[in-house]
């Protein structure tokens, strides 16, 4: 029998992954692991259960779904992230690219193209709906597809801990959610402050929310 694609849900509207659930768990070679309702929980389920493939929201609660793939790409390369959102404007787009992402795929696509998305880049292939492939397309062409140098001057870790602060968790808070020392926490801030050249937290949550690594919400 042909093995099973290991898929995790990853939403913050109930009826959206009951209606994805649904949808997905008719199809015989796909196997739906698990779900969360925020990005916090993902990247802690991802870590546990390392799904084939996830599917993954964008506007979530405590990390939105962009850090959480970021995160992933360079903790665990081999899970394959599939954003399912709404968003169809450039700037998005550019951000899904630069995330890490194997593809994207409309909430209002059909199932066919949803599976095929699926199946896709579980091989290791893209996947972009057509609307989708055209826009991103179109703005590489015009040249303002460009990669902000200073986050990619972060550590896997001292992106986790970005997160955190413009969360708004302390640094005691920030130690308990990753399991390691407060004076740890404190030099990932530090280092983070120099590397960005910003030293408040008002700037740091700022920049964080302009990179799109954690949302209004």
């Amino acid at each position: 029998m042909k093995k099973r694609i290991k898929v995790l849900l990853v939403d913050d509207h109930p009826v959206v992954r009951k209606g994805i659930s649904s949808c997905l768990s008719q199809h015989e070679h796909l196997q739906i692991v698990g779900e969360c309702a925020d990005g916090r929980e993902a990247l802690k389920k991802a870590r546990e259960i390392q799904p084939d493939v996830i599917l993954m929201d964008i506007d979530m609660p405590h990390m939105n779904g962009l850090a959480v793939t970021d995160l992933l790409r360079k903790e665990l390369p081999k899970i394959k992230v599939l954003i399912l959102s709404m968003h169809s404007n450039t700037d998005y787009i550019l951000r899904i690219i630069q995330s890490g992402a194997r593809g994207y795929v409309l909430k209002d696509s059909g199932t066919d193209e949803l599976l095929k998305a699926i199946e896709a880049i579980n091989l290791g292939e893209a996947f972009f709906s057509p609307e989708i492939a055209r826009a991103a397309l179109n703005q590489y062409v015009k040249g303002s597809g460009t990669v902000n140098a200073q986050v990619t001057q972060l550590t896997n870790r001292e992106r986790e801990v970005l997160v955190h602060i413009a969360d708004g968790l302390s640094n005691k808070e920030i130690a308990s959610q990753l399991g390691v020392g407060v004076r740890t926490v404190e030099t990932h801030r530090e280092r983070i402050m120099r590397k960005l050249n910003i030293h408040s937290v008002a700037g740091l949550t700022k920049f964080a929310i302009s990179q799109g690594l954690v949302s209004l919400q």
